[in-house]
């Protein structure tokens, strides 16, 4: 049994920015060798998630524009009084989207659907550079 950790970079427009990072995850894979087990891809911080979408701009968008009819902007979130910060919105898209996203690995591929890719949003207010974990479990 293998087990590697890797950790990436990138960087982000801030508000509800999509990044597809299928690629650098398959990459850790095949760089490890792991022909049979499991990816995980867990995000630190909280306001930024990870989830699968079809990487096309017309669902990046609809995911975009529900993520804000759900914790639209406008709203005044009591985070914002306590955390002196008013990104109580991304913190709460943060949280229903979740940090972490567990893909199978057969035969040294992820198992992902044809138009289903990795994605890493930023919800937060500003630009950043976001690091995300890729745990790589198998043989």
């Amino acid at each position: 049994m293998t087990i590697i950790s890797v950790t990436q970079e990138l960087r982000t427009r801030g508000r509800d920015d999509c990044v597809d990072i299928t690629e650098a995850v398959q990459q850790a894979v095949g760089r490890a060798k792991i022909r049979q087990g499991l990816a995980t891809v867990f995000v630190t911080g909280s306001t930024a998630g990870v989830t699968t979408i079809e990487y096309e701009p017309g669902l990046v968008r609809d995911l975009k524009e529900a993520v804000r009819r759900l914790f639209p902007e406008t709203l005044r979130y009591a985070h914002h009084e306590s955390g002196g910060d008013d990104n109580g919105f991304s913190h709460l898209r943060a949280s229903f989207i979740g940090p972490s996203l567990t893909v199978p690995i057969v035969d040294g591929r992820l198992q992902l659907g044809t138009w289903q890719q990795i994605v890493l949003i930023d919800f937060d207010v500003r630009p950043r550079t976001r690091s995300y974990l890729i745990h790589l479990l198998g043989e």
